[in-house]
């Protein structure tokens, strides 16, 4: 693992990030930035990791090029903190200093936490930036979240938790434990036409669904992502099937399941799929009238139930989300509910407020077996604690 450490006030989380990789086994090789060295110095991380703490891409005590030597011996490369500067010249291409070169030629995953001043964060530029480390579909970012930064104010700009972004990085250096099992994903939204220009639909990004589709190809499965209409870009080595209403999911479920649902090891249905769509979409644009306008709706099938209903046995696990306006004992009752009528292994229930638009979230699973209640993490962390369900349920399976 390398861990590069950029000049930002929350460099000395990075000391934490490497404490957490060193006591699961890891090697750490830090990397620091000019800047990043004048907040943190190469002693803390030269004695912590035990490695050398290397700045300077022409360093002569290395026989070679020593950000190629990085690369191919870390697994996956760490920018943590990541400053707007960073992410700025990682989004452009730049091999200007050790750490840039390091990320640009690096051999696997890059996992980046930025960490900066909201207003630096929320700057179109920025914002710009980060889109385009999002499309290229090699880096994972992980934050920022709303809270205190350096000077008091709040907002979104503060580095996530370092056992987050630590948990984001060992994810992906996990043992191919899905390896040879097929795993369908939906996420994202549907959308319900009403006329040629409006539509009826919800709140979801996504981003949950397609954060379980990248940790499950991580973690060696073949993944089949059924996503709504998102703009996310697709994860690495996974299959992604775009639709746009109910029924065309269900039509494009049915043809990832199999008819008897014998193709997928397992369903994770994190999509919130409309319960409605209009009765009859009009081919013209409806015009404003003067009082009241009424528009019959007829209900969607339930797509999930549909599966636990035609599921024999055991396999594949059906997995369900319940988002719901309720908290604590009621979303929890809510979620029982939802795990015997569509006859699912698994459900993952989520407070609305918690859940919708954020890269964070917090949500418990709910089984059969009892409920476990999680306590707030990344949407990439929740994704592995569910992975892990769906593993062990093949195991004992087998």
């Amino acid at each position: 693992m390398a861990l590069c450490v950029t000049g930002s006030i929350a460099a000395f989380k990075a000391v934490e990030i490497a404490r957490h990789f060193i006591q699961k086994g890891v090697r750490v090789l830090p990397v620091l930035t000019r800047s990043g060295a004048r907040f943190v110095g190469h002693a803390t991380f030269t004695g912590l990791c035990g490695e050398v703490a290397r700045d300077d891409m022409w360093d002569a005590s290395f026989p070679g090029e020593l950000h190629i030597h990085l690369a191919t011996e870390a697994d996956v490369v760490v920018v943590a903190p990541a400053t707007a500067d960073a992410i700025a010249r990682f989004a452009s291409g730049r091999a200007d200093d050790l750490m840039a070169a390091l990320v640009l030629c690096a051999r696997g995953p890059v996992v980046i936490a930025p960490a900066m001043h909201p207003r630096m964060y929320a700057h179109p530029a920025t914002q710009r930036n980060v889109g385009v480390l999002r499309s290229d579909g090699r880096v994972t970012l992980v934050g920022p979240v709303v809270g205190e930064v350096a000077n008091g104010e709040v907002g979104l700009g503060r580095m996530a938790e370092p056992s987050d972004i630590a948990a984001a990085a060992l994810s992906l250096l996990r043992p191919q434990d899905l390896a040879g099992l097929r795993i369908v994903v939906t996420a994202g939204p549907t959308v319900e036409d009403l006329d040629p220009v409006r539509y009826l639909s919800n709140r979801s990004s996504g981003r949950m669904g397609f954060a379980i589709a990248q940790q499950a190809a991580a973690r060696g499965a073949k993944v089949v992502l059924v996503a709504g209409p998102v703009e996310l870009a697709t994860p690495s080595g996974v299959e992604r099937v775009n639709v746009r209403s109910a029924m065309e999911m269900r039509n494009a479920l049915w043809q990832a399941m199999g008819p008897e649902l014998k193709a997928a090891d397992a369903l994770v249905m994190a999509a919130a799929v409309a319960d409605y769509r209009a009765a009859e979409p009009s081919d013209v644009k409806l015009k404003r009238v003067a009082g009241p306008q009424s528009i019959h709706f007829i209900a969607n099938p339930d797509l999930l139930a549909e599966l636990g209903a035609a599921r024999s046995g055991r396999s594949p696990m059906l997995v369900g989300f319940a988002l719901e306006t309720a908290t604590g004992d009621e979303l929890a009752r809510l979620a029982q509910a939802k795990l015997q009528s569509k006859k699912v292994d698994l459900v993952v229930a989520n407070g609305a407020s918690d859940a919708i638009g954020g890269d964070d979230t917090q949500a418990m699973l709910v089984s059969a077996s009892g409920i476990e209640t999680l306590a707030p993490m990344t949407k990439v962390a929740l994704a592995d604690r569910l992975l892990d369900r769906v593993a062990a349920y093949g195991k004992a399976g087998s």
